[in-house]
C-alpha cells in the first residue's frame, strides 16, 4: 500500500511502499477513500522538518535540555548519534481519514466489513485504528465531508469546555480549518459570534456561516469591535484557535471578557499570562485537549475501555459521531472550506501548497477507487526493499521489531556481526520499511507468520513489547529457529514452562540457541571486572546502584500486564550481571519498595533488593527511579579480599588494592552490545554453545519473578 512518509531531518515528503498492517484486537482495518491535511498540524510539521539544527533547537529548548542531560551522563558521540536517530525516523502523516472497513479485528462490535467509518487514521491507502477510534458515517454525508471529522471533534471539544448557552456572545480567534467549524458549530449551538483573522478570504467564510467579523491587518480595533458586539457588556467567552508564539491572543482574550468570562486555547499561542487580566475579572482559562475525554489514555485508546456514558457523557468517538451526525444534518457546511483536492499519487503538489505562501484551507486527498487498485494488491503484507540477494555464510535472520532500540542498537549489530538480514516485521510497517532500507534487508512485512514459515531464516531475533516475548519465542523455536530475544525472556512463571516445553522439544531434534539480550556480562569493563574477581577465591560482595530514570505511569511498561514492570523488565539486567560475577546460582532474595501510599505513583521502580549466591556472596542491587538524569545512570561495585572494584556507568573502571590493576577508561560509553550479538551470531554460524546457558537464562528470569513476590510481601 501507498503511504506519505515525511522526514524530520529535512521536511521532505514522499508515497513509499508500505506492507499493509492487519487488524489487531479491538481494531479496524479501513481502506482510506478521502483524507483531509491538516494545514495547522502539518505545515508546522513540515516547517519543522526544513529547519536547520540551530532552528530546531530553538523550536524545543525542552529537548534540548534532555540532550544536554543525556551528554553529560552517556558522552558527546553516543547522544549526537541518538539524536541523529530520531531525526532519521520518518513520519507517518495524518489524522483526518475516511474510508470503508475491509476487516474487524477480535473483540470488536459494532462494525462490520463494508462499513463507511471516520477515524483518526494516516494519510495511508489501508489503515487499522482502534474500533473505539472510529465512527460509521451515515449515507448523506459524503467521503470528503467526513474527512473532516476529527477537526470538527476537536473543535467541539473546546466549545464543550467553554460551555455554551443559547444566546451567549462569543469570540473565536483564528479562523482556519477548526476555526471556521468552530464559528459553525458555536452558530448550531445558538450563540452570536464575532471572529477574528488576518486574512479577509477566511472572513468572508465566518461571515457566511452567520458571524461578524474583524480583521486587525486592516487597522480594525479588535477589542473596540468585541465592545460592540458585547453591547459594552464584554463578551461571554473566547475560544483561541490560532497558532502564533505571540501572547497577544490570550491578553487580547482576557480584555474582551466580562466578568467571569471563559477562554479555551484550542490551538497553540504563547504562554505568558498576565495576572491583572484574569484577577479582576475572575476569568477561567483551559487549555482543550484533542479530540475529548480519552484523548491520551492507554486504557481507553489502546485496550479499548470506554468510558460509562453516565459518567462521562462525551469521547472522543461519541465527539466523533456528533460531528458526523450534525453534517447529516445540515448544521455543519465543510464544502465552502475546501480550497483543493488532489489525488494521492499528486500529494508533492498537496505540500507544496501546505509549506508554501500560498492561499490555502482545507486540502483533500483523494485515493484510488478498487477499479484502478483492486483490494488484493493494496492490502499486501510483505514489501520487496532489495533485489539484490547478499552473500555470505552469516545467520539468516528474521527480525520481529523495529521499534527506536532495535533499529539503533540490535539491527546494527546483527548487520556488523555478519549476518544476512532478510525480513523485518513491524506492526504498522513503517518502521520496518525504515529500519530495513538503512540495514539492507530485503524485505519488511507485517505477517510475522512469513518470517517463521521462510526456509530460509534460521534465526529469528525478537525485540517487541515484553508481552510478546513469550509467545513469539514458542512460535520460533517450533518454526525451528535459532532465537535471540530482548529482555525479558518471560513475565510469569507459566510462560517460563512454555518456553522450557518448546525449546526442549525443538533442541531435541536439532541443536538450537535460544539467547537474551543480556548485554551488560559482554561489556569490555565487565569482561575484565570477571577476570579479577575469578582470581580471588573467596565470596564476594556487589552493589549495584541504578538511576533508571521516571517513566511515567502510563507508560506500557509500567503495565503488569504488557511490560512487566520495570523490575521484571529492566532490572532483570542486574540480576544476570551479578549471576554471571559471581559464577554460582542465586539461592535466596530479600526485596524492598519504597512506601507513601498514594505520594507516590509508581513503586515498583524504587526498590532495593539483595540476592544470595551458593558461595557465600551476596549482592545488592538500588533500582531507582527517582534520581536526577544528570547522575550517571549505572555504577557496580565489587568488594572482595581487601580489593574493591568501581565501575561508572560503562566508561571509567577504577580498581584499588589490586597489584596489576589500576583503571581501564573507555572514550564513550560501552554497554556490550555489539559483543553480546557477535557472540550469538557466531556460536549459530560455528555451531557452537549458546552464549548464556539456557539453565541460567530461567534462572535470571526466575529470579526477577521471585524478586517481584518478596517486595509485595
Amino acid at each position: 500500500m501507498k503511504q506519505i512518509l515525511q522526514s524530520l531531518k529535512n521536511g521532505s515528503v514522499e508515497l513509499a511502499d508500505i506492507p499493509c498492517p492487519k487488524a489487531g484486537p479491538g481494531q479496524l482495518l479501513i481502506r482510506t477513500r478521502s483524507s483531509l491535511i491538516s494545514g495547522g498540524t502539518e505545515r508546522m510539521l513540515v516547517d519543522f522538518g526544513k529547519a536547520n539544527m540551530l532552528d530546531k533547537a530553538r523550536q524545543q529548548p525542552d529537548k534540548v535540555r534532555m540532550v544536554l542531560d543525556k551528554i553529560r551522563t552517556d558522552g558527546l558521540m553516543p547522544t549526537l548519534t541518538a539524536v541523529q536517530n530520531k531525526l532519521d525516523q520518518p513520519l507517518a502523516l495524518g489524522y483526518c481519514n475516511a474510508g470503508v472497513v475491509i476487516d474487524v479485528g477480535p473483540g470488536v462490535q459494532g462494525f462490520a466489513i463494508g462499513d463507511r467509518v471516520a477515524s483518526n487514521g494516516k494519510h495511508a491507502e489501508v489503515v487499522s485504528v482502534p474500533a473505539i477510534l472510529a465512527a460509521r458515517i451515515p449515507e448523506a454525508v459524503t467521503d470528503e465531508a467526513a474527512a473532516f471529522t476529527v477537526i470538527g471533534a476537536i473543535a467541539l471539544q473546546g466549545i464543550r469546555l467553554a460551555r455554551p448557552t443559547l444566546g451567549e456572545g462569543f469570540v473565536v480567534i483564528g479562523l482556519g480549518l477548526i476555526g471556521l467549524v468552530t464559528v459553525q458549530l458555536l452558530r448550531a449551538h445558538g450563540c452570536r459570534v464575532l471572529g477574528v483573522d488576518l486574512d479577509d478570504s477566511k472572513l468572508a467564510l465566518a461571515r457566511r456561516c452567520g458571524a461578524t467579523t474583524v480583521n486587525p491587518s486592516r487597522g480594525e480595533d479588535v477589542l473596540a469591535a468585541a465592545q460592540v458586539f458585547s453591547r459594552g457588556r464584554g463578551v461571554d467567552g473566547v475560544l483561541i484557535t490560532a497558532s502564533t508564539k505571540s501572547n497577544e491572543p490570550v491578553h487580547q482574550a482576557a480584555q474582551m471578557c466580562r466578568k467571569r468570562g471563559r477562554i479555551v486555547l484550542v490551538g497553540v499561542t504563547g504562554l505568558e499570562l498576565s495576572r491583572a487580566d484574569f484577577y479582576e475579572k475572575e476569568l477561567s482559562f483551559q487549555v482543550s485537549c484533542s479530540y475529548g475525554p480519552g484523548r491520551y489514555d492507554p486504557e481507553y485508546e489502546e485496550k479499548g475501555q470506554d468510558y460509562p456514558l453516565g459518567f462521562v457523557r462525551w469521547t472522543e468517538q461519541r465527539n466523533f459521531e456528533a460531528v458526523l451526525d450534525m453534517l447529516a444534518e445540515g448544521r455543519i457546511d465543510v464544502t465552502p472550506l475546501i480550497s483543493h483536492r488532489f489525488a494521492l499519487a499528486d500529494f508533492q503538489e498537496a505540500y507544496a501548497l501546505v509549506g508554501g505562501a500560498g492561499p490555502s484551507l482545507g486540502i483533500v486527498l483523494d485515493y484510488p477507487a478498487e477499479a484502478e487498485r483492486p483490494t488484493r494488491k493494496v492490502i499486501a503484507r510483505t514489501v520487496a526493499l532489495s533485489d539484490t540477494v547478499p552473500k555470505g555464510d552469516g545467520p539468516v535472520v528474521g527480525f520481529i521489531g523495529a521499534g527506536n532500540y532495535a533499529g539503533q542498537v540490535l539491527v546494527p549489530s546483527f548487520r556488523d556481526a555478519g549476518a544476512r538480514l532478510k525480513r523485518v516485521a513491524s506492526a504498522g510497517g513503517v518502521s520496518g520499511v525504515h529500519v530495513g532500507r538503512r540495514n539492507g534487508f530485503e524485505s519488511a512485512t507485517t505477517d510475522l507468520d512469513a518470517i517463521f514459515a521462510d526456509p530460509e531464516v534460521n534465526v529469528v531475533a525478537i525485540a517487541t513489547r515484553h508481552d510478546a516475548h513469550a509467545r513469539q519465542v514458542c512460535a520460533a523455536l517450533r518454526a525451528g529457529k535459532h532465537v535471540f530475544v530482548e529482555k525479558p525472556l518471560a513475565l510469569s512463571r507459566q510462560q517460563l514452562n512454555e518456553i522450557t516445553d518448546a525449546y526442549q522439544r525443538a533442541d531435541a531434534q536439532e541443536r538450537k540457541i535460544l539467547a537474551v539480550g543480556f548485554n551488560r556480562r559482554f561489556a569490555p569493563q565487565v569482561v575484565r571486572m570477571k577476570e579479577l574477581l575469578d582470581s580471588v577465591k573467596e565470596p564476594k560482595s556487589f552493589i549495584v546502584t541504578v538511576n533508571a530514570g521516571a517513566i511515567p505511569p502510563e507508560h506500557w511498561t509500567q503495565d503488569p500486564d504488557v511490560g512487566g514492570g520495570r523490575i521484571v523488565g529492566e532490572a532483570c539486567h542486574f540480576i544476570d550481571l551479578l549471576r554471571h560475577l559471581v559464577g554460582h546460582p542465586v539461592t535466596g532474595c530479600q526485596a524492598t519498595m519504597i512506601g507513601g501510599g498514594e505520594a507516590v505513583a509508581v513503586h515498583e521502580d524504587k526498590m532495593s533488593f539483595t540476592l544470595r549466591f551458593a558461595d557465600g556472596s551476596f549482592g545488592t542491587v538500588h533500582y531507582l527511579a527517582n534520581g536526577n538524569k544528570s547522575f550517571p545512570k549505572e555504577r557496580i561495585e565489587a568488594f572482595c579480599g581487601g580489593r574493591i572494584l568501581q565501575l561508572d556507568n560503562f566508561r571509567k573502571l577504577t580498581g584499588w588494592g589490586w597489584p596489576a590493576f589500576r583503571k581501564m577508561n573507555l572514550w564513550r560509553q560501552d554497554k556490550g552490545n555489539a559483543a553480546c550479538v557477535r557472540a550469538f551470531v557466531e556460536a549459530v554460524r560455528n555451531g557452537g554453545e549458546a552464549p548464556i546457558p539456557f539453565d541460567e537464562l530461567l534462572e535470571v528470569a526466575r529470579v526477577s519473578l521471585e524478586v517481584m513476590d518478596a517486595a509485595m510481601l
